[in-house]
């Protein structure tokens, strides 16, 4: 199990992440590092929604691919401890730094590893990745929250058709994760106190509590409540993973599937540093093959007839904005690394004075409502349950809704990558109602205002789970993620996506797009382009 280090080892390991950067760029033995080529007639960068997807109807087209992927695998089972725990982290925790990236983490420090979470700075606002295979779902509490009619049109790009992903692809998503709201056996019992507070207050704020589906078999929770499994779900302790499995995240879902095939190779502790267009028009992907410190084993020239670029948000967006800022691609669209937005994301704090949550709270987020009707945009609002050790009083309430896309990945050539620029008026007036929600929740009279306290915990840690944009449909690829004038180049993920879902998790809907367009490209693309 990875543990804590001494203060002599401390300085050896804040030296070694140091030396390799933000973005683990080559440092130590990567100069005498071995280089290596390749070809490959389909690679997938990226283990998430996006990239699995693409890879697993790649292959059952028939067609053979590598899909890179930095991290590592995160097994689960019954009493696994695959995964660090919330308020006792380790170096699983982290990607490549000495210490915890989530503020608030006990104080810990350890030699840096590929650990399953990681910090992606920026100006303005951080975003937090899943790194491991699985992406993001790996850590996701799972909300699987279809949006409206209205609001799907309010914030995706045009040309999508709602009715064709009401009848098809969301159903299709649906079908594999198969969703479910928390029952009400869970519900009612002393573990998921927590979550009947905040359902409980909603009622009396005559709203309509929302059992948000979840992808997980509620079974493992009931097993953790007879004794049969440590807890994991019935504690809340979901944040850097589940470790007694039960939650379908992808790498369990469409990425098994996609390896079942036969026709998928993982290729882990990839790291892509550029890509490129050769003068033949086949892609280039330069990679370090790293071990789980950070040393790189070997540098990778693969080339390839079709890339798809599956790296989330922030790893698509960058890549691209690299790409054209260093003359790799040098004719990507002017709209690449633009149109940003973080989902409308929202952290607060509820303290109810005299009724404690309580420790331990059970989950995952699970409970909710829906404000959509509100004249002045959609809100969602869910409790996000918290695995205190001891009783603090207090728990977490999440919101989003329909953010202003003005985000922007720039180059910066001293990092040799793409930074975020955010500025919080972006979003300030979706955070103005946002907390007016959760205030109307707690409660609404004078009474209920000082013995109910909220604190915007994002005011004072700015980050989001949820990036979208950057190479959005329109601006940069065509509606099926095609990149415009690049031939054989793809986008399968949130990046095609300006910035917000309609007041939902953005991940049901990244799933169905990416089903859209692969059907588009394994009818048109394969056989003709690779």
């Amino acid at each position: 199990m990875p543990g804590s280090l001494g203060r002599r080892e401390l300085l050896k390991g804040t030296a070694a992440t140091a030396a390799l950067g933000m973005t683990t760029s080559a440092a130590g033995t990567a100069s005498a590092a071995p280089t290596v080529s390749e070809h490959r007639r389909a690679v997938v960068i990226g283990s998430g929604f996006g990239g699995s997807i693409a890879a697993l109807r790649l292959a059952r087209a028939g067609v053979r691919v590598l899909m890179l992927e930095r991290g590592i695998r995160w097994p689960t089972g019954p009493n696994a401890e695959t995964f660090p725990h919330m308020f006792s982290p380790d170096r699983r925790a982290s990607w490549l730094t000495p210490g915890p990236v989530l503020t608030g983490s006990p104080p810990s420090a350890w030699w840096p590893y590929t650990g399953v979470l990681e910090r992606v700075r920026g100006a303005g606002m951080d975003i937090l990745c899943g790194s491991g295979v699985g992406g993001g779902s790996l850590v996701y509490h799972g909300m699987t929250i279809q949006p409206s009619a209205e609001h799907f049109t309010r914030s995706m790009p045009r040309g999508l058709d709602y009715e064709r992903f009401d009848r098809d692809y969301y159903r299709r998503v649906e079908s594999v994760l198969r969703p479910a709201g928390i029952p009400d056996d869970l519900l009612h019992a002393p573990e998921y106190r927590a979550v009947k507070q905040f359902h409980d207050h909603v009622v009396r704020a005559g709203m309509e509590p929302y059992r948000v589906p979840l992808p997980v078999d509620w079974n493992f929770a009931r097993r953790e409540l007879r004794g049969e499994m440590t807890p994991s779900y019935t504690t809340g302790d979901v944040l850097y993973g589940v470790n007694n499995g039960g939650k379908r995240s992808v790498d369990v879902t469409y990425l098994a599937a996609a390896e079942a095939t036969g026709r998928v190779e993982v290729a882990t502790l990839h790291v892509v540093r550029d890509i490129e267009r050769a003068p033949s028009g086949k892609w280039v992907v330069r990679v370090d093959h790293i071990t789980t410190d950070g040393t790189v084993r070997e540098r990778k020239r693969i080339t390839t007839d079709a890339l798809f670029l599956g790296a989330g948000s922030a790893g698509t967006s960058r890549l691209l904005v690299k790409a054209g800022a260093k003359g790799l691609v040098p004719d990507l669209p002017e709209g690449v690394g633009t149109n940003w937005g973080n989902n409308g994301d929202r952290i607060f704090s509820w303290t109810p004075l005299g009724d404690s949550p309580g420790p331990l709270q059970g989950g995952p987020a699970c409970m909710g409502v829906r404000d959509w009707d509100n004249p002045d945009g959609p809100v969602t609002v869910v409790h996000g349950p918290v695995p205190f050790p001891v009783d603090l009083g207090t728990t977490s309430v999440i919101g989003f809704g329909i953010v202003r896309p003005a985000g922007e990945f720039r180059y910066d050539p001293h990092r040799d990558d793409a930074v975020l620029h955010w500025s919080r008026t972006y979003d300030a007036e979706l955070t103005g109602r946002i907390h007016e929600r959760i205030r109307s929740i707690v409660g609404g009279s004078l009474t209920d205002q000082l013995t109910n306290l909220t604190l915007d915990t994002t005011a004072f840690d700015t980050t989001t789970f949820h990036p979208l944009g950057g190479a959005t449909i329109g601006t940069v690829c065509d509606t099926h993620g095609r990149v415009l004038g690049q031939r054989g180049l793809y986008v399968t993920d949130g990046a095609l996506i300006p910035g917000s879902t309609g007041a939902c998790n953005p991940s049901m809907t990244i799933a169905a797009l990416a089903e859209r367009n692969m059907d588009e490209i394994v009818a048109r693309e394969v056989g003709n382009v690779f």
